[in-house]
Parts: structure tokens; sequence; C-alpha cells
């Protein structure tokens, strides 16, 4: 829905605009993508446009790019070669942001174990809440690469 909303509001930014061209790929398994020409001949504006973000490896992200006719007709290839560059340019420009994906877990313990289990949880990740009680609940975010070396460390964790 996001996505929809943002195309609505360059729409509204640029209603003279003939084409708003767009693609967009989500989630860190990046198998969500879509993109389209937007009344562009077939295939000349949102695959380029796509094959720029997976050309850079990204995810979460949301390209689009806004066309006023000037009068010159480019051709389909023409039209290609345009969506392309002006991607890559825009991409090379931009500021990426990395991040890695983040799991929410939570590590049971009793109360006499408590101060250890917060060493641990605190040594590797981000606590987020805590229940403390005969039986305490730790709930804490941690890189999706350490969930291994968490999953190993004896501790009873859910996920």
């Amino acid at each position: 829905i996001e996505v929809k909303d943002h195309i609505s509001q360059l729409r509204k930014l640029h209603p003279k605009a003939v084409h708003v061209c767009t693609a967009f790929r989500l989630g860190s398994d990046k198998k969500f993508y879509r993109s389209t020409d937007d009344g562009e001949p077939a295939h000349s504006a949102g695959p380029p446009i796509l094959g720029q973000i997976e050309a850079f490896d990204l995810t979460n992200i949301l390209i689009a790019v806004v066309r006023y006719y000037g009068g010159i007709n480019l051709g389909v290839g023409g039209l290609i070669k345009a969506y392309r560059s002006a991607t890559q340019n825009a991409l090379q420009l931009a500021n990426i942001i990395e991040k890695e994906e983040m799991l929410r877990l939570s590590l049971i313990c009793d109360y006499a174990s408590l101060s250890s289990a917060l060493r641990f949880v605190k040594s590797h990740g981000n606590l987020i809440s805590q229940t403390l009680e005969n039986t305490c609940v730790l709930v804490f975010e941690v890189p999706l690469s350490n969930l291994e070396e968490i999953e190993k460390s004896g501790w009873d964790i859910i996920t």
C-alpha cells in the first residue's frame, strides 16, 4: 500500500507528466518485485528500472522515473536506454543505507539467572522488553546472521 501511496503522490506533484514509470523490490529474500511501463511501449521503462535495482543488488526500494514528453520520439531502444541511465545515475548518486535484517527473540529464564541472561542479551542484541516474575521473559532483537550462535548458547530461546 505504501508503494501505491508514493506513486500517487508523485502523480499529484507532477500532474503534467506523461508517464510515471516505476519498479520496486521488497523483502530480504528479494522475491517481491514489480515494474510498470505506465503507458510506454511494453518492457521499455519498468524492466530497465528494475534491472538497475537488481544490478545494484538492492531491496526495500521503490524507484519512479517521471517523464515529461519533449516532442521527440525516442523509440523503444532510446526509451530503454533513457530509463536505465536515469535509474543508474540516481543510484550512483544515492546514499544507500545497508541494514542487516533483525530477528525478534524471547529468552526465558528463572529469576535467579536473570543477571546472566541480561548480560547475554545485551552482548548479542538489543533488549526490547522484559517481564520479571518467577519466570522471566526477555524480548530482544538480534541480527539474523547471529541466530545460529544464539541457538547454540544453551539459553531457552523462542522465535
